[in-house]
């Protein structure tokens, strides 16, 4: 194998697909990342054998094609150290011992047989779905935040995908709190759910900030597996199995309090109350008041620090209803907030022991649901 790149794009190659090695596994090759050379490109792949694979392609000046795989760790770090400017790659027939040279630096890394890499699967299914790369990152920033961690309940650490003729309908959820994401896309095809890891869709949200076109979503007849194509890459997914929670009903359906508030502003005055929040549990306490004979609300944002301090923050609002009082996880709020690009949001709530529901307000595609914390007033 003898191969021509550049340093630059070699160096965003290996940043994408090293997301996809395991920090830990027991098959060593999973360590590793598959270079291949041919027709002018260079490909790269990584998998951690179990849930996510990437593969992304590059130009190259290929002089002689080969396959061979090299540690991920060792290689994106000399690589990113390099100076921006061609990265020579040789690989003697037969030999496992890649020379690199760039400028006046070169080396010499051991890679593996090729052939031993686990295979990357082929996804074929009926019915793929385009979607634009800003419009499907936009839902997955919205969503992918709000899924589970722990693998207590497997199907919570995915988003539910509810793909119908409409669009797709994303959902996440912890057991704290809920987001719901509805993306419009006519022709989306045929009723089906599936669940799609939120570990490969944080990925894939990243490859999606480079795609130049439309992102081909496809899943297996199966439903075991789902393949996103962006052209340059593919991310391969093994599915969640399972039956995503019912999260309509946690939807609540009325309210007693809509509080309407600049994002910014809700967003600054929870950041300052989260400081003291941190020796408070997290929590930082909203409290509603409607103006009176037609005068300007407010919404007070308050942190307690036991034996410590207080804070208080006051916003202007458009509260309608009753005073209201509800706590909240501060980081959960700060979350939510951070993908709101509306300029205002709506916080409605029915009682400090109901969920509250926070939507943009002029965007109804957006909704999200949090569980009140319970506090002594």
């Amino acid at each position: 194998m003898r191969v021509k790149c550049q340093q630059e794009h070699l160096n965003r190659a290996l940043s994408a697909v090293s997301r996809a090695v395991p920090s830990r596994s027991v098959l060593p090759i999973t360590q590793h990342i598959l270079v291949e050379a041919n027709n002018g490109q260079l490909k790269l792949s990584a998998t951690d054998a179990e849930t996510i694979a990437i593969t992304y392609t590059i130009t190259a000046n290929v002089t002689q094609a080969g396959s061979i795989t090299m540690p991920s760790r060792l290689l994106s770090d000399f690589v990113a150290t390099l100076p921006r400017d061609e990265i020579e790659m040789t690989l003697a027939e037969r030999s496992r011992q890649v020379s690199l040279a760039c400028a006046r630096n070169s080396a010499s890394i051991g890679g593996m047989d090729p052939d031993e890499f686990p295979p990357i699967p082929s996804v074929e299914g009926a019915g793929a779905i385009e979607i634009e790369p800003e419009r499907l990152r936009e839902a997955l920033e919205h969503v992918v935040f709000a899924a589970a961690t722990d693998d207590s309940r497997p199907v919570l650490t995915g988003v539910d995908f509810a793909i119908g003729p409409q669009g797709i309908r994303l959902a996440a959820a912890d057991g704290f709190r809920l987001a719901v994401f509805q993306l419009d896309l006519a022709g989306a095809g045929q009723e089906r759910e599936v669940i799609v890891p939120a570990r490969a869709l944080g990925e894939l949200s990243r490859l999606l900030a480079e795609a130049q076109q439309p992102a081909r979503m496809t899943v297996n007849a199966g439903q075991t597996q789902v393949l996103f194509d962006l052209g340059h890459a593919t991310l391969i997914a093994n599915l969640i199995q399972g039956t995503f929670p019912n999260y309509q009903q946690l939807i609540p359906a009325s309210s007693a309090t809509r509080t309407v508030v600049a994002v910014d502003g809700f967003k600054q005055e929870t950041r300052l109350a989260s400081i003291f929040a941190r020796d408070g549990s997290g929590i930082v306490r909203l409290i509603a008041t409607p103006g009176a004979a037609g005068a300007t609300g407010r919404l007070l944002v308050t942190a307690r620090a036991e034996e410590i301090g207080n804070n208080e923050g006051e916003i202007d609002a458009e509260v309608t209803g009753e005073e209201a009082k509800i706590a909240f996880n501060s980081r959960y709020l700060i979350e939510v907030l951070n993908v709101i690009s509306e300029p205002r949001v709506a916080i409605e709530t029915s009682s400090p022991s109901a969920p509250g529901v926070l939507k943009p307000v002029g965007d109804d595609r957006y909704v999200h649901v949090v569980m009140p914390m319970f506090v002594q007033w």
